[in-house]
């Protein structure tokens, strides 16, 4: 029987944590407890160990989730066993006949139980498999398990580009200091056609592992821009005119990720409409083609008109009755 570990406990947060607060009380205790902060000391590394088992089940929604579902029913260093529909997936696990559990990976026991993610050797690990594949849970093989191994290992960090950086590409100097490292200075290059929210890989610059580092991954967010919006691929923005252009139509001057261009404004053109400039918006992921511009109208009128332009409107008021009453 393996012994329930308490993951909030190891990271010193209160089951209400919010990821936020999770991932600043990981990041402290791994620099605490980093092995090379603490060489010779394998009570430091048992309880780094720890603490990247935890954060690895809490930082993941779905994991934290089905972790939740054991509720307060087990306190840390209980015996631990699942309750029958532990999971909420419909599966059982038949646990005395499981077979062996590996005591080489990266995680405990109790994780592997939880989420079926490491097996032992021989009879047992086929007898494990063939359970877990009966019960709709992924066995990984050992390429799933470095992979899940290395993870544990990876930095997060935000990176801000402009709209125009969106577009283009961009390459910038930062100055990093990994877990278990000195600060230093490296060269990033930033793909076009990456979006807010998406993540850019920096191979080798994560926290140090027994096999190399992890990775680096620099979260995008786009620096608010004067004239332009992104909505996908298209980036939108607004052009003001007359409203005797927007009667009359003409041309417009427009912004765009290349300069200023000229449009034409069709004649009766409504307040609000929107103009489309194709292959002008932002290039997809494959570069094979990009989005547009799409260029809000807005009516603007004079707030101080001059005398002669007074005198227009007037006429212009005098001309509307006359339609109206005949």
């Amino acid at each position: 029987m393996v012994k329930f570990k308490d993951y909030y406990q190891t990271l010193g947060v209160p089951r209400t944590a919010s990821q936020k607060e999770i991932k600043t009380a990981y990041r402290s205790l791994a620099r605490k407890f980093h092995p090379d902060a603490n060489k010779g000391d394998k009570g430091s590394e048992e309880k780094f160990k720890e603490i990247a088992e935890a954060y690895e089940v809490l930082k993941d929604p779905d994991k934290r989730k089905r972790y939740d579902t054991l509720g307060s029913n087990y306190k840390a260093g209980a015996d631990f066993r699942p309750p029958p529909d532990f999971g909420g997936g419909g599966f059982t696990f038949d646990f005395e006949k499981f077979g062996e559990f590996s005591k080489q990976g990266p995680f405990s026991d109790f994780f592997d139980i939880l989420f079926g993610q490491t097996f032992g050797p021989g009879a047992g690990q086929q007898q494990a498999g063939q359970r877990a594949r009966s019960s709709s849970i992924p066995q990984p093989g050992a390429a799933g398990a470095s992979e899940r191994s290395n993870r544990m290992y990876d930095q997060e960090a935000d990176i801000e580009l402009t709209v125009e950086e969106l577009a283009k590409g961009a390459q910038r100097t930062l100055k990093i200091t990994p877990p278990g490292a000195a600060a230093k200075t490296i060269e990033v290059k930033i793909p076009p056609g990456v979006r807010p929210g998406s993540r850019v890989r920096i191979s080798g610059q994560g926290m140090k592992t027994p096999k190399g580092r992890g990775d680096l991954y620099l979260r995008v967010k786009v620096k608010p821009h004067g004239d332009f919006t992104i909505d996908g691929d298209n980036i939108i923005c607004e052009t003001s005119i007359s409203p005797a252009l927007a009667v009359l139509g003409g041309q417009a001057s427009v912004p765009t990720l290349d300069g200023p261009v000229k449009i034409k404004i069709p004649q009766g053109t409504q307040n609000g409409r929107l103009l489309r400039l194709k292959g002008r918006g932002l290039p997809n992921s494959k570069k094979t083609e990009s989005g547009d511009l799409l260029i809000r109208v807005k009516i603007v009128i004079p707030a101080q008109p001059t005398a002669k332009e007074k005198a227009l409107y007037e006429q212009l008021a005098e001309l509307e009755k006359q339609v109206v009453s005949s």
